[in-house]
């Protein structure tokens, strides 16, 4: 009898435009592993209500309330999870550890190091693409940025670090 390979929960820190969604689709094609992609939640939950970082910090907060089950009851499933959901600040990364305890799975958590000015340069072309669901200005990846903080050795996260 085969046995699958024990779950994994797959985390991703990284700026806005740093490559976290084009990393989380590259890490969701191995075999039984699956994307749940923030961005695509938001943007279909909440089409017009998400403005400023008060409406994404309140908002995101209901989605994360919603998916933590399913996120829970997936793992319990023996597949593993691409979580595309921004591992960018201490709370959202306790949000994910919370996970992990309930679950057992191993984990992730995948660090993209890309400067400011290579994420804005990738942010005017998506942006000028326009086939991401958000458009972000300088001035919000600004405030976001702002808010960014890499994960701390304290944490006790399996970091793994991308460099540019």
């Amino acid at each position: 009898m085969k046995t699958s390979p024990a779950p994994t929960l797959y985390l991703i820190c990284g700026k806005i435009a740093s490559g976290k969604s084009t990393f989380a689709r590259e890490l969701a094609e191995q075999p039984g592993t699956l994307l749940i992609a923030m961005d695509h939640w938001m943007s279909t939950l909440y089409p017009v209500e998400n403005k400023s970082i008060e409406d994404f910090a309140r908002l995101s907060s209901r989605l994360r309330e919603a998916m933590e089950p399913h996120i829970i009851d997936i793992l319990a499933e023996n597949l593993s999870i691409v979580l595309d959901f921004p591992a960018n600040t201490v709370s959202w990364r306790k949000w994910m550890r919370n996970i992990i305890s309930q679950t057992h799975v191993s984990h992730e958590l995948h660090v993209l190091d890309v400067p400011d000015e290579v994420c804005k340069e990738r942010l005017h072309r998506r942006n000028q693409a326009g086939d991401h669901p958000y458009q972000v200005d300088d001035e919000t990846y600004d405030l976001f940025t702002k808010h960014y903080c890499p994960p701390m050795p304290d944490e006790h996260f399996n970091v793994i670090m991308h460099p540019l």
